[in-house]
């Protein structure tokens, strides 16, 4: 599906053009080009319809308008992404789990519009690393979290970085889900973005919800999509790592996942 954005052109921009105009969003030419006055447009119709208010026209945003999307709603890499690539890439995750979690995560992935090999790569890598089953879980107890003596998460209760108040905040806030999301500012920040409010702030265990689970992992990498994409254009596996988890935990199991994805799909693509 074609992504519209700020200084694209063409047809399909000048129909984003009619159909704002239609709607009382637009008030200028119908010129097919997405310049500073759509921009505004596309901008004040997401306020006002509650969606994510980024000046790009994605999957939701143009389902919202009513665009026809017959043309481009199948030509989006995801539809190379089937079960049986994952188990590959995953060679040593449960099939059996693959099998269950991927379409959820691949659904939530294209509502947020992040439906390129790289971004799904990065999905796919991510899960594997931080759950090791492709599957939502708890994060383990380790020396990186608690202390020797302490009770369990003691490390994080106090952690202003992570939005921890102190205890039992640590506990409370530990890592969850396929990407292991942590801290109370995170599951504040995250909630609202998939449109739960504050409900994982209040219930973190639902964070574990194979549903709930891949809306946050899909909403995670949006959040920091610019930065993530342009690392993976540099190549800079490292730092595309560093944006998920804060360090290099897990580099090279993320890097193989991401470079065997990536051969699989090249090869695939080219038979």
């Amino acid at each position: 599906m074609q992504t519209l954005r700020f200084g694209c052109r063409g047809e399909l921009v000048r129909r984003l053009q009619q159909t704002l105009t239609q709607l009382g969003f637009y008030q200028a030419s119908l010129d097919g080009d997405f310049g500073a006055k759509t921009l505004a447009a596309v901008e004040a119709y997401q306020q006002h319809h509650g969606l994510v208010t980024d000046g790009v026209v994605g999957r939701r945003t143009m389902g919202q308008l009513g665009l026809d999307l017959s043309d481009e709603a199948r030509s989006y890499d995801g539809e190379h992404f089937d079960v049986g690539l994952v188990q590959r890439i995953c060679h040593d995750s449960p099939a059996q789990n693959i099998a269950y979690h991927w379409p959820r995560i691949l659904d939530a992935m294209l509502d947020e519009e992040l439906s390129d090999n790289d971004m799904l790569l990065m999905a796919v890598a991510t899960v594997y690393v931080e759950t090791g089953r492709f599957a939502p879980l708890d994060e383990y107890e380790s020396r990186f979290n608690s202390t020797a003596t302490g009770h369990p998460f003691d490390k994080y209760d106090d952690r202003k970085d992570l939005g921890n108040l102190g205890y039992p905040d640590g506990a409370r806030y530990k890592g969850r889900g396929y990407i292991q999301l942590t801290g109370r500012a995170n599951y504040r920040d995250i909630s609202k973005r998939i449109g739960m409010n504050n409900e994982l702030e209040h219930d973190p265990e639902l964070a574990n919800d194979p549903d709930v689970a891949a809306k946050v992992l899909a909403s995670f990498l949006k959040r920091c999509e610019e930065p993530l994409r342009e690392a993976l254009a540099n190549d800079d596996l490292k730092a595309a790592r560093r944006l998920i988890n804060g360090g290099s935990h897990g580099l090279p199991e993320f890097s193989r996942c991401y470079r065997l994805g990536k051969q699989l799909l090249q090869d695939g693509l080219s038979s």
